[in-house]
Protein backbone atom coordinates (compact mmCIF):
# COMPACT_ATOMS: atom_id res chain seq x y z
CA UNK A 1 0.00 0.00 0.00
CA UNK A 2 1.92 3.59 -1.37
CA UNK A 3 1.45 6.58 1.32
CA UNK A 4 -0.62 7.98 -0.84
CA UNK A 5 -3.50 5.68 -0.62
CA UNK A 6 -3.42 5.72 3.42
CA UNK A 7 -6.29 7.03 5.65
CA UNK A 8 -5.33 10.10 7.67
CA UNK A 9 -8.26 11.31 9.83
CA UNK A 10 -8.03 14.60 10.34
CA UNK A 11 -8.61 14.90 13.96
CA UNK A 12 -5.95 13.17 14.70
CA UNK A 13 -2.14 13.78 15.74
CA UNK A 14 0.64 11.65 14.26
CA UNK A 15 4.29 10.71 15.60
CA UNK A 16 7.41 10.38 12.76
CA UNK A 17 6.76 6.58 14.75
CA UNK A 18 3.21 5.98 12.91
CA UNK A 19 1.37 5.98 16.15
CA UNK A 20 -1.68 8.41 16.41
CA UNK A 21 -3.64 10.06 19.29
CA UNK A 22 -6.95 11.73 19.47
CA UNK A 23 -8.13 14.02 22.73
CA UNK A 24 -11.49 12.91 24.37
CA UNK A 25 -11.96 15.46 27.27
CA UNK A 26 -8.84 14.69 29.74
CA UNK A 27 -7.51 11.82 28.37
CA UNK A 28 -5.91 10.60 24.85
CA UNK A 29 -6.11 7.34 23.19
CA UNK A 30 -3.30 6.27 20.92
CA UNK A 31 -3.04 3.53 18.00
CA UNK A 32 -1.19 3.05 15.23
CA UNK A 33 -1.51 4.16 11.59
CA UNK A 34 -2.52 2.87 8.84
CA UNK A 35 0.54 3.34 7.08
CA UNK A 36 1.91 1.37 10.39
CA UNK A 37 -0.41 -1.58 9.81
CA UNK A 38 0.50 -1.85 6.03
CA UNK A 39 4.19 -1.69 6.47
CA UNK A 40 3.91 -4.71 9.19
CA UNK A 41 1.15 -7.01 7.82
CA UNK A 42 -0.70 -9.33 9.67
CA UNK A 43 -0.67 -8.65 13.40
CA UNK A 44 -0.43 -11.48 15.49
CA UNK A 45 0.45 -10.18 19.21
CA UNK A 46 0.16 -6.80 21.34
CA UNK A 47 1.55 -6.13 24.25
CA UNK A 48 0.07 -3.48 26.26
CA UNK A 49 1.44 -1.86 29.56
CA UNK A 50 -0.95 -2.41 32.58
CA UNK A 51 -3.44 0.81 33.62
CA UNK A 52 -1.48 3.51 35.87
CA UNK A 53 1.84 2.78 34.62
CA UNK A 54 3.73 5.91 33.51
CA UNK A 55 4.74 6.54 29.81
CA UNK A 56 6.85 8.82 28.47
CA UNK A 57 7.06 10.69 25.26
CA UNK A 58 9.28 9.14 22.86
CA UNK A 59 9.50 6.06 24.88
CA UNK A 60 8.20 2.39 24.08
CA UNK A 61 5.13 1.95 26.03
CA UNK A 62 4.65 -1.73 24.26
CA UNK A 63 5.01 -3.93 21.29
CA UNK A 64 3.35 -5.07 18.23
CA UNK A 65 4.32 -8.41 16.57
CA UNK A 66 3.40 -9.37 13.30
CA UNK A 67 3.96 -11.79 10.54
CA UNK A 68 6.52 -9.58 9.29
CA UNK A 69 8.57 -8.09 12.51
CA UNK A 70 8.23 -7.36 15.71
CA UNK A 71 8.12 -3.24 17.23
CA UNK A 72 7.95 -1.26 19.81
CA UNK A 73 5.05 1.24 20.67
CA UNK A 74 6.11 4.88 21.23
CA UNK A 75 4.28 7.11 23.64
CA UNK A 76 3.57 10.01 21.62
CA UNK A 77 2.88 12.21 24.94
CA UNK A 78 3.69 11.37 28.55
CA UNK A 79 1.24 10.58 31.30
CA UNK A 80 -0.63 8.31 32.96
CA UNK A 81 -2.12 4.89 31.07
CA UNK A 82 -6.05 5.07 31.93
CA UNK A 83 -7.29 2.28 29.52
CA UNK A 84 -5.93 -0.42 27.45
CA UNK A 85 -7.77 -1.94 24.82
CA UNK A 86 -7.97 -5.75 26.36
CA UNK A 87 -9.81 -7.08 22.77
CA UNK A 88 -6.12 -6.68 21.21
CA UNK A 89 -5.07 -9.97 23.64
CA UNK A 90 -7.77 -12.20 21.89
CA UNK A 91 -7.81 -10.65 19.14
CA UNK A 92 -4.74 -8.58 17.38
CA UNK A 93 -5.95 -8.96 14.23
CA UNK A 94 -8.74 -5.51 15.31
CA UNK A 95 -5.73 -3.05 14.80
CA UNK A 96 -5.45 -4.20 11.11
CA UNK A 97 -9.15 -3.98 10.54
CA UNK A 98 -9.83 -0.48 12.44
CA UNK A 99 -6.90 1.01 13.20
CA UNK A 100 -8.27 4.24 13.96
CA UNK A 101 -11.41 2.45 15.98
CA UNK A 102 -11.74 -0.66 17.70
CA UNK A 103 -7.89 -1.55 17.04
CA UNK A 104 -6.91 1.89 19.58
CA UNK A 105 -4.04 0.35 21.63
CA UNK A 106 -4.26 2.75 25.16
CA UNK A 107 -5.11 5.90 26.82
CA UNK A 108 -3.42 8.21 28.70
CA UNK A 109 -4.00 10.86 31.21
CA UNK A 110 -1.33 13.27 29.36
CA UNK A 111 0.89 15.29 32.03
CA UNK A 112 0.61 18.16 29.78
CA UNK A 113 -2.17 18.42 27.06
CA UNK A 114 -0.12 21.02 25.64
CA UNK A 115 1.94 18.23 24.03
CA UNK A 116 -0.22 17.13 21.99
CA UNK A 117 -0.05 20.37 19.41
CA UNK A 118 3.80 19.43 19.18
CA UNK A 119 2.58 16.15 16.90
CA UNK A 120 2.17 15.85 13.59
CA UNK A 121 -1.28 16.96 12.32
CA UNK A 122 -2.48 14.75 8.99
CA UNK A 123 -0.69 17.17 6.71
CA UNK A 124 2.42 17.09 8.35
CA UNK A 125 2.17 13.26 8.60
CA UNK A 126 1.38 12.28 5.32
CA UNK A 127 4.15 14.98 4.29
CA UNK A 128 6.60 12.78 6.42
CA UNK A 129 5.21 9.78 4.62
CA UNK A 130 6.01 11.09 1.17
CA UNK A 131 9.45 12.18 1.67
CA UNK A 132 10.04 8.83 2.96
CA UNK A 133 9.32 6.79 -0.12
Amino acid sequence: MSATHIELPNDLRYTPDHEWIRQEGTTAVVGITAFATSQLGDVVFVELPAPGTRVTAKQPFGVVESVKSVSDLFAPVSGTVTRVNTNLQESPEIVNDDPYGKGWMIHIQPDNPRELLTLLDANGYQSLLDNAG
